[in-house]
């Protein structure tokens, strides 16, 4: 069974750095894509970044030349630089991935989240 574990999260003051990682544990995965997402209190979930099996980025505008996505798979890990961080980051961030199976089917796994809190 998969689990997804993120760490890293915590208070820093703006123009801060933070670097969050997210495990895999179960076992021995390849996964497709993998995400970051951020939900802030009182709005809607927001994907932050993106990466492909292949390595390929996406960024959303708000945390473009800020932040920096990346992974290990052979560690199955995932990670998320957060540079020149503002107040406006401030959200519980969790990882997201999809595992193909030989039958055809896609899942989409989740952790829990960890806090990001940036104190202006």
């Amino acid at each position: 069974q998969v689990h997804l574990v993120e760490s890293g999260g915590g208070l820093v003051q703006a123009g801060g750095s933070l670097r969050l990682s997210c495990v895999a544990s179960g076992g021995i995965f390849r996964f497709n894509a993998m995400r970051w997402y951020r939900q802030a209190p009182g709005k809607q979930r927001e994907l932050g970044a993106t990466i492909t099996s292949g390595g390929s980025t996406n960024y959303a505008d708000s945390v473009k030349g800020r932040f920096t996505i990346s992974r290990d798979n052979a560690k199955n890990t995932m990670f998320l630089q957060m540079n020149s961080l503002k107040p406006e980051d401030t959200a519980v961030y969790s990882c997201n991935a999809d595992l193909s199976y030989v039958s055809g089917s896609t899942m989409h796994y989740w952790g829990q989240g960890t806090q990001v809190t940036v104190s202006s």
